[in-house]
């Protein structure tokens, strides 16, 4: 049995639920990760940010629910098909995970319009790559254009029988495509194409709004008492 030694974070304001405290639980940066031992943990409901690996532990609550979609039984919903038709004429290109001046500047423009004030609005290059990249991981940076102009970027790590959608990011002047939901849709039918069993779309919270959505796409599992078992 592997022995992983972890430290938890003081409590802090929880970033989802208003009026809320929350902590984490994270693996020690002193311990030597791999693409392979992630995708170990990624099933006991842990995530990445970077190459921090966490998981929340909440004394006084439990609302983020690890989730994961089997991409074998997926069916798309009457508004994810009209999504998939307005967007079919997208370009997707498939990069290694390295810096581009044109994902960084994207990048910024769609925190700017969404997250206006938040802390990730005017990050620098280098802490831009130090939370979407990693040294460890083996990551994607999926391009969707639109004719020749960078509409949307999603970043996905990928295993030998899953992949795992890290975050997306798109041109704010576009959001009438719903690219947002388009870039899951696209991870769906590539991990399909690649065998791969499941999709991990992070913590579901159905309190937030922001982090509810993920429950729209089914058959959807939920990690709760250290087991996998369908959401209904």
């Amino acid at each position: 049995m592997i022995s992983i030694p972890l430290y938890l974070t003081p409590a802090h304001e929880c970033s989802y639920l208003d009026e809320q405290s929350a902590q984490s639980v994270y693996i020690h940066p002193s311990y030597t990760l791999t693409s392979d031992l992630y995708a170990q943990l990624i099933e006991q409901g842990f995530r990445r940010s970077g190459d921090q690996v966490y998981r929340p532990h909440c004394s006084q609550c439990s609302a983020c629910i690890p989730v994961r979609l089997a991409v074998e039984a997926f069916k798309p919903n009457r508004r994810q098909k009209r999504c998939l038709n307005k967007n079919n004429h997208l370009i997707v290109k498939i990069k290694s995970a390295v810096f581009e001046w044109s994902h960084y500047e994207l990048y910024l423009r769609y925190q700017m319009s969404r997250h206006k004030g938040g802390g990730m609005a005017n990050i620098s290059p280098e802490e831009y790559m130090e939370f979407l990249g990693s040294s460890w991981c083996d990551t994607l940076f999926v391009e969707f254009f639109i004719d020749n102009d960078l509409v949307a970027v999603a970043v996905v790590d990928q295993f030998d029988n899953a992949l795992s959608a890290v975050y997306t990011f798109f041109d704010p002047k576009f959001a009438s495509l719903s690219l947002g939901v388009y870039a899951v849709l696209w991870q769906i039918e590539y991990a399909h194409k690649q065998q791969k069993k499941y999709l991990y779309l992070g913590y579901w919270i159905k309190a937030c709004q922001k982090m509810s959505y993920k429950s729209d796409y089914q058959p959807l599992q939920v990690l709760e008492g250290g087991q996998w078992r369908d959401e209904h």
